[in-house]
């Protein structure tokens, strides 16, 4: 078996993909945070969804990937419980045979009949989620390559052969009663190694080994010249205060005290045999069997445990480090389903790979403000789309009227769809992006060296010489920091650089003569277009709907000066002329 073989159903084997991280800054601005502790509970699990839902490829093919695996998950809800009782299984496996790795030298045949019971469990939890996958109707190329993985790493590693033989030769630790062992000495008759014979269930009778030995000395055919054994040499019990007494008789003896008896063995006592390491304080202590043994006896057990579950841990290591990917996609199936039967709508989104339509939604909503919603009638739904006509967004509005809402969604949308993840949307189609950047504004403790508006600069140009055109940009009050005219000229320019570079753009402002300039804009050859954008108002309430249109800035606050009686006209009608 080829170790580490890879197999993936988030990211699969083609060629020519490229991975970006989106940074810290960024998951934090889209409220990823916020989403992924509405996903699970556990810490771990937060940061693994986290990691793979911001590491992100324009590549349609790897968004088409996961979304049909995703599907599959979702659709299944018993394959999906099964599969995590499963799971659970094998982590308790884990963790409880590697709470016992420190002792294991001292542990002998009791840990490797336990090692045996493990990796029978392990077999059985392989062969279930087999049998989990197979039960259901599964279309995704992923879990079909998935289970296609899984049986070539079954019979790789000889999975049924080996539980056969589990079956056959695993004996509880208290039903072993004594050992077989055969040990060879050198000329001064030291013990140098010693291979295993057998595991009995009966324990060797006492016998008085002084005569024993007598006899065997005094009969040349008692003595023997070949290695079999043909059970005249007696078992003497050693006991810890006669180590001494037993030691002055091994320096006398001179021969192979126990060799292979049974045709079980027979092929395989070589494979058993274990030298005494130099240096270690073992060959200070050969006169002591009863150490000897210990010590003998444990690392054989040892070498004998590590040869069965050789191809078993290759396996299950392969196995294993898939459990966090199936884990991502349960957990958001989970979610979905639970918001769904709350009256919240999602989508599977649609990749496309070259269109004159590089986003169509329709219906979007704001994943982060749903989860703090009781019901979907609180939530207000947008349509909105980038094509060639409408590449970079001036988004403009009232105070508190929805635009960071707006902005933020767009981006979540990118992110989950990429993820393979179903969209809070009535549809969403789109053409991946290779990252996402956002410029919201700072903590105040970030710009006490360069003040807002140098590091609003900064920050700004270092965004721009990462994007490309698969890039989403979200500019979020971008410049606003110091006095109009300064933020309006600074503002500018950098719509017209990101229309030259084609980046799909969102910029919510409250600069509405930058989206007044949209049209000016857009004269420059060669360069995206630009649009303003702009939050609906109603009689001067906020609708948190937007559409493509001239802004409002004039007509919104003059509707809010009459609301509350502030216009000219209102102030003075009552005064009385001097």
């Amino acid at each position: 078996m080829k170790k580490n073989k890879e197999f993936s159903i988030l990211f699969p084997d083609y060629d020519n993909i490229e991975y970006k991280q989106l940074s810290e800054e960024s998951c934090h601005d889209l409220g990823l945070d916020t989403i992924c502790s509405n996903i699970s509970n556990d810490p771990k699990e937060q940061n693994l969804i986290m990691n793979i839902i911001s590491n992100m490829t324009a590549d349609h093919r790897v968004a088409e990937y996961r979304n049909r695996v995703f599907a599959d998950i979702l659709r299944c809800p018993d394959m999906r419980n099964n599969l995590t009782e499963l799971f659970e299984r094998l982590d308790f496996i884990r963790n409880f045979s590697s709470s016992r790795m420190e002792t294991d030298e001292k542990l002998g045949f009791w840990h490797l009949m336990h090692r045996l019971d493990e990796l029978n469990d392990y077999i059985k939890c392989v062969e279930e989620m087999k049998s989990c996958l197979e039960n259901e109707k599964i279309e995704s190329e992923g879990l079909k390559k998935f289970l296609e993985y899984l049986d070539e790493l079954y019979n790789e590693a000889c999975f049924a052969e080996m539980k056969k033989d589990i079956a056959d030769l695993k004996l509880k630790a208290s039903d072993i009663q004594s050992v077989t062992v055969g040990i060879n000495v050198n000329d001064r008759f030291e013990a140098t190694s010693m291979g295993l014979i057998s595991v009995n269930t009966k324990s060797f009778k006492k016998s008085n080994i002084v005569s024993n030995f007598a006899d065997a000395i005094a009969q040349k055919d008692k003595l023997n010249s070949d290695e079999p054994w043909n059970g005249d040499m007696h078992y003497h019990q050693v006991e810890k205060n006669q180590s001494h007494a037993l030691s002055n008789t091994i320096r006398t003896l001179g021969a192979y005290l126990a060799v292979r008896s049974t045709p079980f063995v027979d092929a395989n006592i070589r494979a058993t045999i274990t030298q005494t390491p130099e240096g270690d304080g073992s060959r200070a202590s050969t006169f002591y069997l009863d150490k000897v043994l210990n010590k003998m006896l444990n690392s054989m057990v040892k070498k004998l445990r590590d040869t069965l579950s050789k191809y078993a841990d290759i396996a299950i290591i392969n196995i294993s480090q898939l459990v966090p990917e199936f884990i991502y996609y349960i957990r958001f199936a989970d979610f979905i389903e639970k918001n769904t039967q709350m009256g919240f709508h999602f989508c599977e989104a649609k990749a496309i790979s070259d269109s004159g339509i590089s986003m169509d939604a329709k219906g979007m909503y704001n994943l982060k403000l749903a989860i703090n919603s009781e019901k979907m009638e609180d939530i207000v739904c947008n349509d909105l789309m980038f094509d060639s006509e409408h590449t970079i967004y001036i988004l403009t509005g009232a105070n508190r009227g929805g635009k960071t809402t707006i902005t933020q969604a767009v981006g979540i949308m990118f992110v989950l769809a990429q993820g393979g993840i179903s969209v809070p949307a009535e549809s969403f189609t789109y053409k991946p992006v290779d990252c996402i950047y956002t410029h919201f504004p700072a903590d105040e403790d970030k710009t006490m060296d360069l003040g807002r508006l140098g590091e609003e600069c900064v920050r700004f140009k270092d965004i721009y010489s990462k994007c490309t055109k698969d890039s989403l940009l979200l500019l979020n009050e971008t410049f606003s920091t110091t006095s109009f005219e300064e933020g309006f000229y600074i503002a500018r320019d950098s719509v017209k650089a990101l229309a030259r570079k084609q980046v799909r753009t969102i910029y919510n402002t409250h600069m509405h003569k930058l989206a007044v300039e949209a049209a000016e804009i857009n004269k420059t050859e060669g360069s995206a277009k630009v649009s303003s954008l702009i939050v609906k108002s109603e009689n001067g309430n906020r609708s948190f709907k937007v559409e493509v249109g001239a802004p409002e800035g004039m007509s919104y606050a003059r509707d809010i000066a009459e609301k509350y009686g502030v216009t000219y006209e209102m102030l003075t009608s009552g005064e009385k002329k001097n």
